[in-house]
C-alpha cells in the first residue's frame, strides 16, 4: 500500500482527537483516506475506553469500499473489510455498526437504544446529488412496488419529503460523539455552524497547492517543483 500512514503521525493524529473536548468534530483536509484513518483508529480506541454502539455511517457502499482498500493504515482496511457484509461486528465490549446515507440501510441501526450509541463516524465523499433526494427517491419506488403487488397500481404514493441534511442530523443528534468527514464544500450552506462543529486539522497534511495554467485552475496535492521540465 503506498503513502502507507506513519505510526508517528497515526499515533499523534488520534492523540489529538483523544485530546479535544469537543463532541463534534470537522476534519476537512483533502486527504480522504488519511483522515479516515485516524478517524476510525479513534473510534476504535475511545470503543475500549466506554463500552456501546459505534455507528459508521458512509455516503454509499462503493465509498465504503473504497476505505476499505485505500484507508491508510492495516489495521482500518482489515477491520473495515470484516465489517463489509455483515455491518455489524463486535469489538471487545463494543459494537461497530455500518450504514450509508441511504433510509434503507438504517435497517441494522434504526432501533438502537439512543442511551447506547458512544459514538459516530459521517463520511461523505460528493456533492452530486442531495442524500435527502436519493432516499425519496428509493423510497417511493418501494412504495410504488408495494402498491403494485397489493393490486393498486393507481393509487397515489404520497412520500412524506425529508429534510437535505436528515442522513446527518439524524445521527448527530442521536450520538453523544460525532466525527465528520467531508469537504467544507460538499456540506449543505451553514449546518456546521447550525451544529457547533470544531474544524480540526493536521499539521502533517500539506494544503492544498493550487496552480492556474491558461485559465484552468488545478487543485490537487502536487509538488510543482518536484515535476521535470
Amino acid at each position: 500500500m503506498s503513502s502507507q500512514l506513519s505510526k508517528q503521525d497515526l499515533y499523534e493524529s488520534v492523540k489529538t482527537l483523544v485530546e479535544s473536548d469537543a463532541s463534534r468534530i470537522h476534519l476537512g483536509q483533502h486527504k480522504l483516506y488519511t483522515l479516515f484513518s485516524v478517524a476510525f483508529q479513534y473510534m476504535l480506541f475511545k470503543s475500549t475506553k466506554e463500552a456501546g454502539a459505534y455507528i459508521i455511517r458512509v455516503q454509499d457502499a462503493k465509498l465504503a469500499q473504497k476505505l476499505a482498500r485505500k484507508s491508510k493504515d492495516e489495521s482500518t482496511r482489515k477491520f473495515l473489510t470484516q465489517l463489509q457484509i455483515p455491518r455489524k461486528i463486535k469489538y471487545g465490549k463494543s459494537t461497530f455498526y455500518l450504514d450509508f446515507f441511504n433510509i434503507a440501510s438504517w435497517n441494522i441501526t434504526r432501533d438502537l437504544n439512543p442511551a447506547n450509541i458512544k459514538g459516530s463516524l459521517i463520511v461523505r465523499d460528493t456533492s452530486e446529488e442531495s442524500p435527502a433526494k436519493q432516499i425519496m427517491a428509493l423510497q417511493a419506488e418501494a412504495a410504488m412496488n408495494e402498491a403494485i403487488l397489493e393490486g393498486h397500481e393507481e393509487a397515489k404514493v404520497d412520500i412524506p419529503e425529508l429534510p437535505e441534511d436528515f442522513y446527518f442530523t439524524h445521527l448527530v443528534d442521536a450520538s453523544p460523539k460525532n466525527i465528520l468527514i467531508a469537504f467544507d464544500e460538499v456540506m449543505e450552506e451553514g449546518l456546521l455552524n447550525e451544529y457547533n462543529f470544531e474544524a480540526i486539522n493536521f499539521p502533517f497534511i500539506k494544503k492544498e497547492i493550487q496552480k492556474t495554467i491558461s485559465g484552468v485552475t488545478i487543485s490537487k496535492d502536487l509538488d510543482w517543483d518536484a515535476i521535470d521540465e
